[in-house]
C-alpha cells in the first residue's frame, strides 16, 4: 500500500462504510491537512503514528470481551480438573457461563472498582502459568477461528468493524503507521490481528503477563509466569504507547473511560490530534450502551473529541 498521499485512493473509496457524516469529514479534512506538504499542520510520515483500543473499538465487545469468552473456556477446563476450584472466582463463573458476572467486571474496572479485576487477573495468571507462548498462540487462534458469537450468528473472528478496518487501510495508505494499545491480553490479539486489521504482531500494544525462558534440548521455549508485566488501560496506555513507539501518537481511537488518557496524550501544539470515541447506540446492528463510557463521553463533549456513532456514521457494521 502506497505511502504517498497523491497516489492513494480517493477518501471516498477507502472509506466506503462510513455514512458522508461530520465524523467521516472530520477524518478526511484531518488525513489532508497531516499530509499536506508546507501546511501549518503538516505531519511527517515518520511521526503519523495512529493507536487504537480494539476491544469495543475494531471489534464487538459485547456481551463481553472476545478474550474473556477464550479465558472462560480455558478457566473451565481447568476447575474441571480441580474440584475445588467450583465455587471460587472466577471459576465459578466459568463453569456456570455467567457472562454477567465476567462482562461486570470489565464495567466497574471502568468505574474505578478493580476488585473484581483482580481476582480475574490472578485466575487468568494461574490458569497460564508455565505455558509455552507457541501453545498459548495455537489455541487462541483455533478459539478464534471456530466460535460463534453468542448472539451475532457469525464467528469471533468475523465480529470486527468493517468501518474501523477501512479507517486502518485509509490510514496507511496516507503514510500513517498503526498500533492497536489494548487492555485486551496482547498476545491473544497477535494470534489473528495481522490477518483482520492488516496490523503486525510486531504493534500490538495490550496487557501481558510475565515471561521466562526456559531451556530444553530443543533450543528452549518462552513460557508464561504467574505474574502480570503490565496492564495496559488507563493511564499506562500512554506510557507502554511511547515505550513502544518512542513517540506521541496524532491519531488515536478508543471507546471507554479507560481510553481517555491515550487520547488525551494524542497530538501536540503545532498538530491536533484526531481522536475519536466509538458510541455505541445501535441495538439492531451491535448494541446500545454507556456504561463505562461516561468519562469519556462527557471529555469528548467537553473537548471537542470527534464521536463516532454506530447508528449514524456506519452504513455497515460488520462485513458480510
Amino acid at each position: 500500500m502506497t505511502t504517498n498521499h497523491e497516489g492513494a485512493a480517493r477518501p471516498d473509496a477507502l472509506l466506503p462504510s462510513w455514512q458522508d457524516t461530520p465524523a467521516r469529514q472530520a477524518i478526511v479534512d484531518y488525513v489532508e491537512r497531516a499530509v499536506q506538504e508546507g501546511g501549518a499542520q503538516y505531519v511527517p510520515p515518520s511521526e503519523r503514528i495512529a493507536v487504537f483500543d480494539n476491544d469495543g473499538t475494531l471489534w464487538c465487545e459485547k456481551p463481553m470481551p472476545v478474550e474473556l469468552g477464550f479465558i472462560l473456556e480455558q478457566l473451565a477446563e481447568m476447575a474441571e480438573r480441580d474440584s475445588s476450584l467450583h465455587t471460587q472466582q472466577p471459576w465459578q463463573a466459568a463453569r456456570d457461563q455467567d457472562y454477567a458476572w465476567l462482562g461486570d467486571v470489565i464495567t466497574k474496572h471502568y468505574h474505578g472498582d478493580d476488585r473484581d479485576l483482580k481476582v480475574l487477573l490472578d485466575g487468568i495468571l494461574q490458569t497460564f502459568a508455565d505455558m509455552n507462548v507457541d501453545t498459548y498462540a495455537e489455541i487462541a487462534e483455533r478459539f478464534l477461528r471456530t466460535t460463534e458469537h453468542p448472539t451475532l450468528g457469525r464467528l469471533l473472528r468475523e465480529c470486527t468493524y468493517l468501518p474501523m478496518v477501512e479507517l486502518l487501510h485509509y490510514l496507511e495508505a496516507y503514510g500513517f503507521t498503526t498500533y492497536i494499545a489494548s487492555g485486551g491480553d496482547r498476545d491473544f490479539m497477535r494470534a489473528i490481528t495481522e490477518e483482520v486489521y492488516g496490523i503486525p504482531a510486531e504493534r500490538i500494544i495490550g496487557s501481558s503477563a510475565g515471561l521466562r525462558y526456559r531451556d530444553d534440548d530443543t533450543g528452549g521455549s518462552v513460557v508464561y509466569q504467574a505474574k502480570m508485566d503490565g496492564f495496559d488501560d488507563g493511564p499506562m496506555k500512554p506510557v507502554r504507547i511511547w515505550s513502544r513507539t518512542g513517540r506521541r501518537p496524532v491519531v488515536a481511537g478508543g471507546n471507554s473511560n479507560g481510553d481517555v488518557p491515550m487520547l488525551n496524550y494524542t497530538g501536540r501544539p503545532t498538530c491536533p490530534g484526531l481522536r475519536l470515541l466509538i458510541l455505541h447506540d445501535d441495538e439492531d446492528r451491535e448494541f446500545s450502551y454507556t456504561a463505562g463510557a461516561e468519562a469519556s463521553l462527557e471529555q469528548a463533549r467537553t473537548d471537542d473529541w470527534t464521536v463516532v456513532s454506530i447508528k449514524n456514521d456506519w452504513a455497515t457494521v460488520f462485513a458480510d
